[in-house]
C-alpha cells in the first residue's frame, strides 16, 4: 500500500496486475530490478521506505531505491524473522510454525500472539518510521502485506467470525473442469481444486480472516488519533493494490496466474487530500494496471515523468476528465496465456493449444459463460483475436506472424538476477 506525503499545495477503478515499479508493461523479454519509482522520488527530495513483505527481488537484502527497507518476509535474515527470534526463541519456524504452507487450501488459526502476527507487525513497523522520519522531508512509503496470500493462517477471532457466519460458494462456469477424482490424491497446493464441506469452509475462512485482519490495521494505520493523517496534517496521497488476487476454488482454480476476475482483477483505491483536486467517492471502469502506479504517484507528486514509462497517469480519471484512455489492456502469463480486456469484454488465447474463451464481463461479471462457441459472438472474437494478432507481432515467442496466432511455441518464462 503506498503513500506519498506530499509537501502542503504543491478514487476505485479497475486494475489488472502487471508491474508497478518501473512503469512498464511485461512484453519485452526479462526486466532487471529495479528500482525507478523510488528513486524518482529520491531524486525530487523524499524519504523512501518500504516496510513488510518483499516482492521477489534479488538479492533480497538489496535496497533497490528505497531509503530504508523493513524486510517482513519469512526468509532466514529478515527484520521480521529476527524479531521473532528475540522475542519468542522456540517459534524460530515463524509463519510455518503451524504446517500450514505457501499457496495451501488448508487453513488455520495464527498460533502465535496476534501482536506477532506479519499483518500487525508491518503495520507497527509503518507506524514507528512515521514516528521516527525527517519532518522536513516529504516522503514515500510502501507497507506491504504477506495477507491475504497463503499460509491462511489468520488470527483466531477473524478465522473463526467466518467459520460461524459461513462464506459464499465458489462461482462455478459452465466452462469449468474439476480436477481428476475431486482432486484425491493431489498436493494442498494443486492448481486445480473441487473442495468441499469443511475444507471448502476453512479455506474460504481463512482468506476471508486474513482481509478482515488487513481491514483492521489499515484502520489502525490511518488512526486519525495516532495514525498516518493525524502524523502528516492530512496531506497524504494513499494508494491501496495488490500484485493479484485469489482464485480460491472459484471454478474449480486455486492460486492465481490465471486471467479470470478473481486472480488478475485486483483492487486499486485511491485517497487524496482535499488540496488534490480531486472529487471523492469517484468509481472509473477504464482499465488500469500496475504500470499505472509510477506515472500517477509522480503526477500527484509534482515529479517529471520518464520517458521510459509505458504506464498512464491515472490523474485524468480521477478528475473525471473525457480525454481518450488505452481501448484494452494485455493480461499475460507464461507459459499459459495471453488475455486482453476493455473491462467489458475479454479475450483468452491459450499458448500452448490455441484454445480460446470469451466473456462479456459486463453482462456476465463472474465469467460463468464461455461464448467461444457461441456463433453469435463470432464477429466480436475475430475482433479481439485480430488485435492480439497485431500486439504479439514481432515479438520473439513467435506467437504471431502479422496475420494469425500460431500456437506451440517454445515459450521459457526468464528472469534475470542482477549481480548481487
Amino acid at each position: 500500500m503506498p503513500e506519498l506525503h506530499r509537501r502542503p499545495p504543491q478514487p476505485a477503478l479497475r486494475a489488472v496486475s502487471v508491474d508497478a515499479w518501473h512503469g512498464r508493461l511485461p512484453r519485452r523479454g526479462a526486466l532487471d530490478y529495479r528500482g525507478d519509482l523510488p528513486a524518482a522520488l529520491a531524486a525530487a527530495g523524499y524519504e523512501t521506505a518500504w516496510v513488510g513483505r518483499s516482492m521477489h527481488q534479488h538479492p533480497p537484502d538489496r535496497h533497490f531505491g528505497f531509503e530504508h527497507v523493513v524486510d517482513g518476509s519469512s526468509r532466514e535474515g529478515s527484520e521480521y524473522m529476527a524479531y521473532l527470534q528475540r522475542v519468542r526463541p522456540d517459534d524460530w519456524e515463524g509463519v510455518y510454525g503451524t504446517g500450514v504452507m505457501h499457496n495451501d487450501w488448508t487453513a488455520r488459526p495464527w498460533h502465535l500472539p496476534e501482536d506477532l502476527h506479519p499483518t500487525t507487525w508491518t503495520v507497527h513497523e509503518a507506524l514507528r518510521f512515521l514516528r521516527q522520519r525527517d519532518t522536513a522531508r516529504p516522503f514515500f512509503l510502501v507497507v506491504s502485506f504477506l495477507a491475504a496470500h497463503p499460509p491462511l493462517l489468520p488470527p483466531a477471532f477473524y478465522f473463526e467470525r467466518y467459520l460461524r457466519t459461513g462464506v459464499p460458494a465458489p462461482t462455478i462456469g459452465d466452462w469449468a473442469v474439476p480436477p481428476p477424482d475431486g482432486g484425491l490424491g493431489q498436493d494442498v497446493s494443486a492448481a486445480r481444486v473441487d473442495l468441499r464441506g469443511e475444507a471448502l469452509l476453512c479455506a474460504r475462512a481463512g482468506y476471508y480472516g486474513l482481509i478482515n485482519h488487513i481491514d483492521d490495521q489499515i484502520r489502525r494505520l490511518l488512526n486519525p488519533q495516532t495514525g498516518v493523517d493525524r502524523q502528516t496534517d492530512g496531506h497524504t496521497v494513499i494508494m491501496m493494490t495488490s500484485d493479484h488476487g485469489e482464485m480460491l476454488g472459484d471454478h474449480y482454480l486455486w492460486r492465481k496466474s490465471v486471467p479470470y476476475e478473481p486472480s488478475a482483477g485486483i483492487p486499486m483505491l485511491l485517497r487524496a487530500p482535499l488540496t488534490a483536486g480531486l472529487p471523492a467517492g469517484r468509481t472509473c471502469a477504464a482499465p488500469v494496471c500496475l504500470a499505472d502506479v509510477m506515472p500517477t504517484l509522480l503526477e500527484m507528486a509534482g515529479v517529471p515523468i520518464p520517458d521510459s514509462v509505458e504506464g498512464r497517469s491515472m490523474v485524468p480519471l480521477l478528475r473525471g476528465s473525457d480525454e481518450p484512455w488505452r481501448p484494452w489492456l494485455p493480461i499475460e502469463h507464461a507459459p499459459l496465456h495471453q488475455t486482453l480486456t476493455d473491462g467489458r469484454e475479454k479475450f483468452v488465447w491459450f499458448a500452448a493449444d490455441g484454445r480460446e474463451q470469451f466473456f462479456r464481463l459486463d453482462e456476465d461479471p463472474l465469467e460463468c459463460h464461455d461464448l467461444a462457441g457461441d456463433p453469435a459472438a463470432a464477429p466480436a472474437m475475430a475482433l479481439w483475436r485480430a488485435r492480439l494478432v497485431r500486439h504479439l507481432a514481432g515479438r520473439p515467442e513467435g506467437f504471431s506472424d502479422g496475420n494469425r496466432l500460431i500456437p506451440g511455441r517454445p515459450y521459457e518464462a526468464v528472469c534475470r538476477r542482477p549481480p548481487a
